[in-house]
């Protein structure tokens, strides 16, 4: 049977730099598993080992028990029962504790033997947390403005993106023209990895190349041949090449300049957007695309304004392991988006000169208030008695599962039901701060 032993850590009053009490949320549970559920785990381990035991003289898998332990020590099934046991143990703590964790807890192997073993859990319960203010806050909304310079802006980068291109036949390589050109660059003589290249679409002005190298193209004939002598950036990203003289050898092959369009029928036609056929329409089009993304974002600035300056009035103590847990998430979450590059952590730090604990100090900041603010919405959502409906949960089943052509049933197996509720919820919250807020 399990028998529990709880020990609750008593709020202690501890003193920081600024003389404020803080209140401990660290609780430690002890839970001890004996009697037939120990045994039964100890047995059960046993028969596992039993099949791939070798000991000389008898079958593998026919060991008897006897055997098994004096060759190998009954201490040798002891760890892998505790393992067996450990769910239940952490459960039944849960339960008889009737404390709720808001991180996975510690667990330590206090003691084991041969008639039992002993779990010893920490546990980190939610913070209390005070919101002083969070309605009639001074926090004004931008105005949504789109100008017309901004609208002649957007065209002029259409006109350019559709521009035509046609041979130069006369003339020499200009800003904004297109050299198509061969080059392969030396560094002592000897061509070096990742300079070569033929036929290569050069846009005069566009930076593509190391400083200095456009400028030289600049004024040269369609067949003309030239060296250029550079020297890379010092911060380069290629070791070997990094502040080194090289000569780049160049021939332009053809030149070809834009030949701008004007707003005509053959334009439109091209541009191929629904129900925009003329200036006209094109300009309203484009001045709904412009107001469409900025109110975005200044809704979204706002919402942020406003938890800001709610979370400048909460009072709360978080427990480091909270932050931890955030920074591990955030730590996560980067390596993922590293992993896109076909870079891992090992790499980065190697790159960046820094270690795992640089990066979780720079990480740090946002994990706090990341934890902050969640904890602050989670508060809110609880005075005002918000809550999300079966309706609101079933219709956000049906989107999510809609948006990513899955079943309902495999949204709840991946999401889950509480998460799906949680999201639902936030939001309401948020939506609600901004109705107290207008």
């Amino acid at each position: 049977m399990a028998k529990k032993e709880e020990k609750i850590t008593k709020t202690e009053e501890k003193k920081n730099t600024k003389k404020e009490t803080k209140k401990d949320y660290s609780h430690e549970v002890v839970i001890k598993i004996d009697g037939d559920k120990w045994k039964e785990a100890v047995d059960a381990v046993f028969k596992e080992k039993q099949k791939t035991a070798k000991v000389d003289g008898f079958r593998t898998g026919k060991v008897p028990r006897a055997i098994y332990e004096k060759h190998f020590g009954k201490e040798s099934l002891f760890l892998d029962a505790a393992d067996r046991v450990l769910q239940e143990a952490y459960l039944t703590a849960l339960s008889e504790s009737k404390l709720i964790p808001v991180v996975k807890p510690a667990v330590d192997l206090s003691s084991i033997g041969e008639d039992h073993c002993e779990f010893k859990f920490r546990i980190i319960t939610k913070p209390d947390v005070k919101v002083k203010k969070y309605k009639g806050l001074k926090v004004e909304k931008q105005e949504v403005k789109v100008t017309k310079e901004e609208v002649d802006h957007e065209i002029e980068h259409l006109l350019e993106h559709y521009a035509e291109l046609a041979t130069k036949e006369k003339g020499k390589v200009e800003k904004g023209n297109i050299a198509i050109i061969d080059f392969e660059g030396f560094k002592d003589g000897v061509a070096f990895d990742g300079g070569k290249g033929e036929n290569y679409s050069l846009e005069i002005g566009s930076n593509t190349f190391i400083p200095g190298f456009e400028d030289a193209v600049i004024g040269m004939k369609a067949g003309e041949e030239k060296d250029i002598d550079l020297t890379f950036p010092e911060d380069y990203g290629v070791e070997d090449l990094a502040g080194q003289k090289v000569v780049f050898k160049v021939k332009v092959n053809e030149i070809k300049e834009k030949i701008n369009r004007n707003l005509d029928e053959d334009f439109f036609e091209d541009l191929g957007m629904k129900d925009v056929t003329n200036e006209k329409e094109l300009r309203a089009s484009i001045e709904k695309s412009i107001k469409t993304q900025r109110e975005l974002e200044v809704e979204n600035a706002y919402i942020d304004a406003l938890i800001e300056e709610i979370s400048k009035s909460v009072e709360v103590d978080i427990p480091e392991e909270m932050v931890q847990e955030e920074i591990d998430n955030l730590k996560h979450r980067f390596e993922h988006e590293m992993s896109h590059q076909g870079i891992t952590l090992d790499m980065y730090y190697k790159f960046t000169g820094t270690t795992e604990k640089d990066l979780e100090n720079q990480l740090e900041k946002e994990a706090y208030q990341s934890t902050l603010y969640r904890l602050m919405l989670e508060e809110i959502k609880n005075l005002e008695e918000i809550k999300a409906t079966d309706e609101e949960i079933n219709e956000e089943l049906d989107k999510t599962a809609e948006e990513y052509q899955i079943t309902k049933e495999q949204v709840l197996q991946s999401i889950g039901k509480e998460e799906i509720e949680y999201q639902i919820e936030m939001k309401k919250t948020i939506d609600r701060i901004k109705e107290l807020n207008k």
